[in-house]
């Protein structure tokens, strides 16, 4: 793989916290499509670019893997790992159900402190939104996602959808790759943040659900 040089500086990593650094870095290259479904990771060249020496690379990549976002094959160097259109569907398919008992839960178990700081996840979300940055606008989007099951207090609920989540990285940022899907996409959240900010978990829940079923409309052009 041959980035660019601008790119490649900032791929650089600060070693205080190697590890999680180095999953984020590959785990950003494959949500932004730099590095694609289906494609070899050219190990060497990476290691490279981003500064490290290979075993922190090679945990990294068991870590990505252990998430389904690469596929490590013995002899045979590690690929993206690539997910069939009926994989995508099924996978959202499930995740809407969790994420509306989770909507459900967390605005009965929630605290106000807690509503309040999903609430500002959303407003540094559409922050980002009106500049167009995707990345920083897709991490809150995702930490906001993910922010909600937490707020659910179930931990077998939130150690089910972190699984299915982590799968669908990728395919959710596709979701934003035009500008009406992504309007589209900020209208459904500032419904689940109104409906969050009442503590109407079920109108949260019907609202979450869609917005996970409308996803599959917004990326199966992309993985057909």
């Amino acid at each position: 793989m041959d980035l660019q040089n601008d790119t490649v500086g900032t791929l650089r990593v600060d070693k205080a916290t190697l590890h999680d650094q180095v999953v984020a870095r590959i785990r950003d290259l494959i949500v932004e499509g730099a590095l694609l479904p289906g494609s070899r990771i050219d190990e060497s060249a990476l290691i490279e670019q981003l500064g490290v020496s290979r075993t922190p690379f090679r945990e990294a990549l068991r870590t990505l893997a252990a998430e389904g976002l690469v596929e490590i094959r013995p002899t045979r160097g590690s690929i993206v790992r690539k997910l069939t259109p009926d994989e995508v569907f099924s996978m959202l398919e499930v995740l809407a159900q969790l994420e509306q008992l989770a909507a459900e839960l967390a605005c009965k178990r929630a605290s106000d402190a807690q509503i309040a700081q999903m609430v500002a996840i959303h407003e540094q979300m559409l922050e980002f939104y009106a500049k167009r940055e995707r990345m920083p606008y897709f991490k809150l989007n995702q930490e906001f996602h993910r922010g909600i099951v937490s707020l659910s207090a179930n931990p077998v609920l939130i150690e089910i959808h972190s699984n299915l989540h982590a799968r669908l990285k990728r395919i959710r940022f596709v979701g934003n790759r035009g500008p009406d899907f992504w309007a589209d996409a900020v209208s459904e959240h500032e419904e689940m943040a109104r409906a969050l900010q009442t503590r109407d978990g079920t109108l949260l829940g019907e609202i979450a659900a869609r917005h996970l079923l409308n996803t599959w409309t917004r990326v199966r052009d992309a993985v057909t």
